[in-house]
């Protein structure tokens, strides 16, 4: 079957169940940044399938220990796997799911609009520039009048994978924070405010004057809290959208789909964007599963890849997966087996 019958058929229905099997509960636990558009698309894929998902939204490092552990379908997950942590389980896939934006959000009185490069999100983060009208601040947004009150930076206290693509981007711009700090799902931050999860880092700004932190934008957005132009390799400042988002993707995307996509170099393109994944086993046959629930498993799957399920990403301030990232997608589930047979024939 191509890969465009078999997103069709999905997209109607295709893969529903139609009673070849019984109805199946899934379990997943993972990134909170994508959980929005989860929400939606497993409530979705519940009515057309018949199968339910259960998802805990416990941040990217514990929805893969869960899956290191064996206790659940799949992981979500906004840093894939080095190869280093694939070397330590079993065989895995990455399926990218949607893409997104880690934004920059603050609480500041009265100004709705501020722009931010690499370098100084870097130096305020790592407690170099402490206060709102630094002259560096300033330079960049001469013609907003910013407070004399010192810079409070808010941060996920979990393993997070938006702490990873923010640590990525960063890494990338500031050569400082490259050699003091590095890229991590937990990262040793000087000062400021820790909280939990992506809803935890938008409530934290939200109640706090004077606070900036990263979350993903759809948290910002839900809170109605204010995010920064962030400047991008080409030295435009951007807000995240469905199209600038998309433009950070416009690269070349490898077989397994583990890139990254921070400071992408491409006209238009928000330089915080980044795929989210779901992670699963090559091999189903684990902790006592039964075949049944590794095809339901695909079927979610093949399901958020569709078209019906990638068109609800806009409506949620994400963005929907390029044609490549789908088709190359597509072909590695097709290498998922169940006790050495492959599920999709």
């Amino acid at each position: 079957m191509t890969l465009a019958v078999a997103l069709a058929l999905t997209a109607c229905g295709g893969n529903s169940n139609d009673g070849s099997r019984k109805a199946q509960e899934l379990s997943g636990a993972g990134a909170t940044f994508p959980l929005p558009f989860y929400n939606v698309v497993f409530e979705n894929f519940a009515q057309v399938n018949g199968d339910a998902v259960a998802y805990g939204g416990i941040g990217s490092g514990g929805g893969v220990r869960n899956l290191r552990d064996e206790i659940v379908d799949f992981a979500g997950s906004d840093a894939f796997l080095s190869d280093k942590e694939m070397a330590e389980m079993n065989p895995v896939i990455h399926v990218p799911t949607c893409m997104g934006a880690v934004v920059l959000a603050y609480n500041l009185d009265g100004i709705s609009e501020l722009k931010l490069s690499g370098e100084v999100i870097a130096d305020i983060f790592a407690g170099n520039i402490k206060m709102w009208n630094d002259e560096r601040l300033a330079a960049l947004n001469p013609d907003v009048t910013l407070p004399a009150e010192a810079i409070i930076p808010v941060f996920r206290s979990d393993g997070s994978g938006t702490t990873f693509v923010f640590t990525d981007y960063l890494t990338k711009v500031s050569p400082m924070w490259a050699s003091n700090f590095g890229a991590g799902k937990s990262v040793n931050f000087p000062s400021g405010q820790a909280a939990k999860g992506n809803p935890g880092v938008a409530g934290v700004i939200k109640q706090t004057k004077n606070s900036i932190g990263y979350v993903g934008s759809e948290y910002a957005f839900a809170q109605k809290i204010p995010y920064a132009r962030v400047q991008n390799q080409r030295g435009e400042y951007v807000l995240p959208s469905s199209a600038t988002i998309s433009a950070a993707a416009s690269g070349e995307i490898p077989a397994d789909t583990r890139c990254s996509i921070t400071n992408a170099d491409a006209a238009g393109a928000y330089p915080i964007s980044t795929f989210t994944w779901m992670i699963i086993y090559k091999e189903q046959n684990y902790s006592d599963r039964s075949k049944e629930q590794a095809m339901a498993t695909l079927d979610l799957l093949k399901y958020i890849l569709s078209d019906e399920a990638q068109n609800i990403t806009s409506e949620v301030h994400y963005a929907p997966l390029p044609a490549k990232a789908k088709e190359l997608s597509m072909t590695n589930l097709k290498t998922v087996t169940f006790d050495g047979v492959a599920i999709l024939q």
